[in-house]
Order: structure tokens, then C-alpha cells, then sequence
């Protein structure tokens, strides 16, 4: 049985922000939120996560991700003040009932499922008491050193305030990152002192206690830096916000999707694109949003939690948010899709046409500097140049209903509530203010039924 702790308590005062760190995004996700995904992704059993500052809202971001992929066994230890990683994990000891004990930071969101797994499997294969990540730095100031015994084997971390000379020459640095024996890892949190120049309880020092019991640590030596580094500034922020965007943009090439130009595509980790859809330059995918197969996006043009299917173009300088196209849909160039829009197959919103909260059945037309907004189009119904649903009367939005086979001509306005049947028509700059009866021409201001010939 594998637990996961993630430490997530701290403020993270270099960020210089009033949101906790492991809350800021990259990717379309709290940093937290990637560290979730990862130790779900290689079957933890049980996720403890150690909160602090803004308590609520990290426990609700780690909540929505860990259920999201599929942990089910949730749980948070309180930190209230932060005393450093080995208080940390005290804090989460209560909680801790699997063999193997994983131990992650909330700031780390590269890390790469794999990578947890090798470390997992070596700390099974070689039976260590615990084991550990290290990455080689170029600069490895400001990181607890890796300090090997003569034979290569794990000695002790040394923290950079309290390394020496020779010790900071060392460029094999801890991760952070650590697979632990829950019946070797409780005794020795019990045993930690402050004996250090913060004056906090470092976990690490676990490590050292468990070789001075005799017990066997292992290391796994990384390759990547870039994965294993945590967020602690704005500029990592941004710097790892566009490795990820690159590792992303990567995976959906290598699926089948085209982005024509890669440095100015940006695609959330959370989106999902069909194969042979062309993502033009300037396209900006986020949220939850979901693009069909053989789609058409951009130029410039941007998706928030949108759901399009297959064969759907979204043409420059167009945004659809928290909408769905069907099948066939052709959006702008300059249009604008609200939420709560449903445009079913086929239909054609042309330039500068707002649409919100709004139906649009099959084959619905609006091409041109139309606002549609609470509003119920039928199929293959034709909204002409300049029209407008006039859904709000100062107190209350109302809803338009538009039959099928309708044409409204140019600059009509439509008072709701009002309701068009099907196949009826209005005259060019009509003010509709009463229901219209199917087949019916209406014209003027206010809009009159035009009497058939022979009627």
C-alpha cells in the first residue's frame, strides 16, 4: 500500500503575494494540483496532504485534483506554524497506514509520474529503510548536498547554511523527494531535534539517522533538473510555465495536432485536442476545454472551457467560453461566444456576433453584428445583419424564442420576452414587441402582421 505526503503549508514569502505558493498556476492548474496528478498516476493509495497558509483553499484545489484522478482515500494534516519539513511530516504521521511513504513538495509541478515510479521501484528492488532523488546543479548553492562515503554510498544531507567548504563544493543536491519505510520513518520523526542553524526540524536528518541505525538509503541520481525544480519566485514561475507549455504543445504533435507556430501557441495542460485539428499562432486553449478532431483554431483566437466537436473552425480574433459547437461549426472572424451557449451542427456565427446564453439549433445562421443573447434559434433559421434580443429591461433578463425556417431582417429588435414561430419573417429594422404567429410577416415600429394577398 502506498501513502503520498505532500507538504503544502507554506506561504512561499518570495513570491511576494497574498495567495499561497503551491495555489498559483501553470498549465491551467495550482502547482499542487500537477504534484496530485503525479502520485495518482502510479496508484497512491492514500494522499496526505500537510496545509497551513489559506488552509481551505489548498485543501479544496488538492481535493478537486486528487478526485479528479482518482484517489479516493483523502486526507489533510494541519500545520498551523511551520517548524520546517520534518514537522511537516509529523503533522501527516497520524494519517500514514501504507508499508511505503512518499514524500513530495506542493511547488514542484513537472514532476513526471515515471519518475516517481523509478524511485518507488528502486526503494522496493533494493530494500532501503528510505530513498531519495538527487539532481547534479551546474550552481548548487542554497541546496542541501548529498554527502557520500568514500565507497559512493549515502551518508547524510548537508543543508547550505550549515555545509562547509568542502561540503558546498558538492553539486549533487537533494531533490526533496523521498520514498520512506513507514516503520522506519515513524521512530526517527519522533527523534528529531533544532539543532541546526534555522532552528527547524529538517527531515532530512531522518536520513542520517536511519544509516547511523545501521539501515540502508538509497539514491536515485535524476538526469533532468528542470522536472525536479520547485517554484519559488515569479520568474521560476514564468520560466516553468513555458517548459510546461512546450512539453504540452509536444505531447499533442506527437498525437496527430498541427501548431503551425509553437513559440506563440499556448495550450493548458488540462485541454484536450482531436488529431488533425491545425492550432494557427496566436491560439490561446485553456481550462477544460475539449476540441474535436479536424478542427480549425486561430488565428488569435482563444477557447475557455469550451467543448467543440469534430469539424469545427473558430477564425481569428475569436473567443468561445464555457460554450459548446457542434459538429461543423463556423465561428468568426471577431465573434464572441458566451456561457451557457449551445450551437448545435453546422451553425455559422459570422463577424463581430455576440452570442450568450443562448440555443442555436442545426443550420442557424447569424454572419453579421448581431448580439444574441437568452435566446432559442431554430434550425436553419437566418438572423440578419444588426440584430439585437433585447433581453434586459433594467431588473431582469427575459428570453427570445426563434422558431425554424425563421428569417429576421437587418436591424430588427427583438423585446423580450417575445417568441417568433416557425417559417415567419420580419421586414428590415422591425421593433418586435409581441409574439409573432407562425408563417407571419411582421414589419415596423412596433412591428404589424402584413396581411397575405387574398387573405
Amino acid at each position: 500500500m502506498l501513502d503520498v505526503v505532500i507538504m503544502a503549508a507554506g506561504l512561499g514569502t518570495r513570491m511576494k503575494s497574498r495567495t499561497a505558493k503551491v495555489l498559483h498556476a501553470v498549465g491551467g492548474r495550482p502547482l499542487v494540483a500537477h504534484v496530485v496528478r503525479a502520485a495518482a498516476a502510479i496508484g497512491a493509495d492514500r494522499l496526505v496532504t500537510v496545509v497551513g497558509h489559506q488552509a481551505e483553499s489548498v485543501e479544496a484545489a488538492v481535493r478537486r485534483a486528487a478526485e479528479g484522478a482518482g484517489i479516493r482515500s483523502i486526507h489533510f494534516a494541519l500545520q498551523a506554524e511551520q517548524f520546517g519539513t520534518g514537522h511537516a511530516v509529523q503533522q501527516a504521521a497520524g494519517y500514514l497506514e501504507g508499508d511505503t511513504v512518499l514524500v513530495l513538495s506542493g511547488d514542484v509541478p513537472m514532476l513526471e509520474a515515471t519518475t516517481l515510479r523509478a524511485l518507488v521501484d528502486c526503494h522496493a528492488l533494493e530494500t532501503n529503510a528510505a530513498t531519495l532523488l538527487s539532481v547534479r546543479l551546474a550552481d548548487p548553492a542554497g541546496y542541501g548536498r548529498i554527502v557520500r562515503s568514500a565507497s559512493g554510498s549515502f551518508e547524510r544531507i548537508v543543508e547550505h547554511r550549515d555545509a562547509t567548504e568542502a561540503e558546498r563544493s558538492i553539486d549533487e543536491i537533494n531533490a526533496g523527494i523521498y520514498a520512506f519505510d513507514r516503520a522506519k520513518l515513524l521512530p526517527a520523526l519522533g527523534r528529531l531535534s533544532t539543532g541546526n542553524d534555522q532552528g527547524e526540524y529538517y527531515l532530512t536528518d531522518v536520513l542520517g539517522m536511519l544509516v547511523a541505525d545501521g539501515d540502508r538509503v538509497g539514491v536515485v541520481c535524476h538526469g533532468d533538473a528542470a522536472e525536479l525544480a520547485g517554484i519559488n519566485t515569479r520568474r521560476e514561475l514564468a520560466e516553468t510555465e513555458a517548459r510546461l507549455k512546450l512539453r504540452t504543445l509536444g505531447r499533442l504533435m506527437d498525437s496527430g495536432v498541427t501548431i503551425v507556430d509553437p513559440l506563440t501557441t499556448y495550450v493548458d495542460d488540462t485541454v484536450t485536442v482531436g488529431r488533425d485539428t491545425v492550432l494557427h499562432p496566436g491560439t490561446v486553449l485553456s481550462g477544460d476545454s475539449v476540441v474535436g478532431e479536424g478542427c480549425e483554431i486561430g488565428p488569435n483566437a482563444q477557447l475557455v472551457d469550451a467543448r467543440l466537436a469534430d469539424d469545427v473552425h473558430v477564425r481569428a480574433m475569436s473567443v468561445v467560453e464555457k460554450a459548446s459547437i457542434a459538429a461543423g461549426g463556423r465561428i468568426g472572424p471577431f465573434a464572441r461566444i458566451r456561457p451557457g451557449t449551445e450551437l448545435g451542427a453546422g451553425v455559422h456565427i459570422g463577424n463581430f456576433v455576440e452570442v450568450k446564453n443562448s440555443v442555436l439549433g442545426a443550420g442557424a445562421k447569424a454572419n453579421h453584428l448581431t448580439y444574441l443573447g437568452d435566446a432559442e434559434v431554430g434550425a436553419n433559421s437566418n438572423i440578419g445583419a444588426g440584430t439585437v434580443t433585447c433581453n434586459y429591461d433594467g431588473k431582469n433578463k427575459h428570453r427570445t424564442t426563434i422558431g425554424e425556417r425563421v428569417y429576421i431582417g437587418s436591424d430588427t429588435m427583438l423585446v423580450a420576452p417575445v417568441t417568433v414561430g416557425d417559417g415567419a419573417k420580419t421586414g428590415a429594422g422591425s421593433v418586435v414587441t409581441k409574439d409573432v404567429e407562425p408563417d407571419t410577416l411582421v414589419v415596423g415600429v412596433p412591428a404589424r402582421v402584413v396581411p397575405k394577398p387574398n387573405s
